[in-house]
């Protein structure tokens, strides 16, 4: 199955990516994806696949990870991203929320969300309240918790944080590397939620996740990565009723037909 996202602007386009890490190890060939304007495209795949791969590459994180791009291209609106850092990245409007949540222990949560502030910050001082303002909405318990340390945070509170650290550079794309991972059932839905009304928002999600269900319950299309290729693509709606997306990556059995 191969669908084009739906026809609109198109937020990021990845066009025929190869990716290496070191001189040998093929880690992505040929990929293509699109996001368009406003959407939310889920990237399913098994450990290893290359998913996180993919966001390093648009993110211009992979040659922090002693990887590169061989061949393709990355854009985002106007913008060529392939081959450049983490910093135009940003400024051309892309965060990524890494695996882990990767959240800065020592500091504090305000602290932790100012420093996801201080691009904006020296362009629009006034746009960093606004942004502030944003994530506490979203996430009340973090305004209560400002003075506290990050570190001493429970696994979904750091996660909070780390989306909230992201948006505070006001994305207009949101890379999203398995959200929900190491998370409390409850607290997934909770995550599932606030990832809902950030788009709702206006920001498009480019969402990396293992938990298939919520994934695809949430995106308007889909692909699933393997080992380093676009197997599938499709509205996501369409690949949650697939054979092999129910039995690999939902946990049904392909003849059951109580399939969401």
């Amino acid at each position: 199955m191969s669908h084009a996202p739906p026809d609109g602007e198109q937020a990021l386009h990845v066009e025929g990516l190869d990716v290496t890490y070191g001189r040998a190890l093929s880690a992505l060939r040929s990929v293509s994806l699109t996001v368009p304007h406003g959407g939310v495209v889920a990237l399913l795949g098994a450990n290893g696949a290359g998913k996180t791969t993919l966001l390093r590459a648009v993110s211009g994180t992979l040659r922090l990870h002693r990887g590169a791009v061989t061949a393709g291209t990355i854009r985002y609106g106007d913008t060529a991203l392939d081959g450049r850092d983490p910093v135009a990245a940003v400024r051309a409007g892309v965060v990524q929320v890494p695996e882990g949540r990767r959240v800065f222990a020592g500091l504090s949560v305000d602290e932790n969300l100012r420093s996801g502030g201080l691009g904006l910050g020296r362009r629009r001082p006034e746009l960093v309240r606004e942004a502030r303002d944003r994530v506490f909405t979203l996430f009340p318990r973090l305004a209560e918790r400002t003075h506290q340390a990050a570190g001493l945070l429970s696994g979904g509170e750091q996660q909070m944080l780390a989306i909230g650290r992201a948006l505070m550079a006001a994305p207009r794309l949101l890379l999203l590397d398995e959200p929900s991972l190491g998370l409390a059932p409850q607290m997934v839905q909770r995550i599932a939620g606030v990832i809902r009304e950030i788009n709702d928002q206006g920001t498009a999600v480019l969402l990396v996740e293992q938990n298939a269900g919520m994934a695809l319950s949430l995106a308007q299309h889909a692909y699933v990565l393997e080992v380093g290729e676009i197997g599938l693509s499709g509205p996501a709606g369409e690949l949650a009723r697939t054979d092999a997306v129910r039995r690999l990556y939902l946990g049904e059995a392909a003849d059951d037909q109580g399939a969401a």
